[in-house]
C-alpha cells in the first residue's frame, strides 16, 4: 500500500476555531492512538480532499512542522450535508508491528463468463474492511469473476485469500459484493408479449 506523506498543524480548541479554520481552507481533525492523548490538528482542506476522494486506499505519514513524522490511516471523515465539504477527520496511529482495520477497495481482474453471455456485472460493495498489519494491506482487493455466471454472485466467504496473507476480511461473510444480474429472461418476455397482445 503506498505512503502518503500529509502535513498537519497542531490546533488549539477554542470557541469557533473550527468555523475559522474552515474558512481558511484547513479542516479541523484529531489524531489519536490506544493508551496516548489525543492531538488536536488541522490540515489542508485541497491535499485532505486528494486523499479523501482518491480511489486508493493509503498510509498516511503525518508531517509536522517541527519535522516529526507519525504513520497513521484515516479512521472517519465527517462530511457537511449541504456542501459535502470535509468538516472534520480522524486519524489513528500505529506502530510497525500492531495490527489495524482498514478499509480497502475492491477491484476485479477476469473476463465474466456471464458478462459474455449478455449479463450486467453488479459491484455491491466497492470497499471491505481487512484485519492485519499496515505493511500487509494491498492497494486494491482484487477479486478473480472469470467463473462468475448470470445470476451468480461472490460473497465475502467466497473471495480466496491465499494472496494476502496475514489479512482477514471482517465484513459479514453472506454479504454478496460482485454480481452478473440477467436480462429478463425468456418466459418473462413471453408473458409480457402475451400480456401486450391480449
Amino acid at each position: 500500500m503506498e505512503t502518503i506523506v500529509l502535513g498537519v498543524q497542531p490546533r488549539a480548541i477554542t470557541k469557533n476555531g473550527a468555523a475559522k479554520l474552515r474558512s481558511n481552507g484547513q479542516v479541523p481533525g484529531v489524531i489519536y492512538h490506544k493508551g496516548e492523548e489525543t492531538v488536536p490538528v488541522s490540515i489542508n482542506e485541497i491535499a485532505l480532499e486528494k486523499l479523501v476522494h482518491s480511489p486508493e486506499s493509503h498510509i498516511i505519514d503525518l508531517q509536522f512542522p517541527d519535522g516529526e513524522v507519525k504513520r497513521s490511516v484515516i479512521k472517519d471523515v465527517q462530511f457537511d450535508p449541504v456542501s459535502d465539504r470535509i468538516i472534520h477527520t480522524d486519524f489513528q496511529l500505529f506502530s510497525a508491528d500492531e495490527v489495524v482495520e482498514l478499509e480497502v477497495p475492491v477491484s476485479v481482474s477476469g473476463n465474466s463468463i456471464g458478462v459474455e453471455k449478455g449479463g450486467k456485472l453488479l459491484i455491491s460493495h466497492h470497499s471491505l474492511t481487512l484485519k492485519g498489519r499496515p505493511d500487509d494491506m494491498p492497494d486494491h482487493l482484487v477479486i478473480d469473476i472469470s467463473a462468475l455466471e448470470i445470476g451468480h454472485a461472490i460473497h465475502v466467504r467466497e473471495i480466496p485469500m491465499d494472496n494476502y496473507p496475514g489479512l482477514t476480511i471482517l465484513d459479514d461473510p453472506y454479504t454478496p459484493v460482485i454480481t452478473v444480474q440477467g436480462a429478463k429472461n425468456e418466459a418473462e418476455e413471453t408473458a409480457v408479449a402475451a400480456e401486450s397482445a391480449s
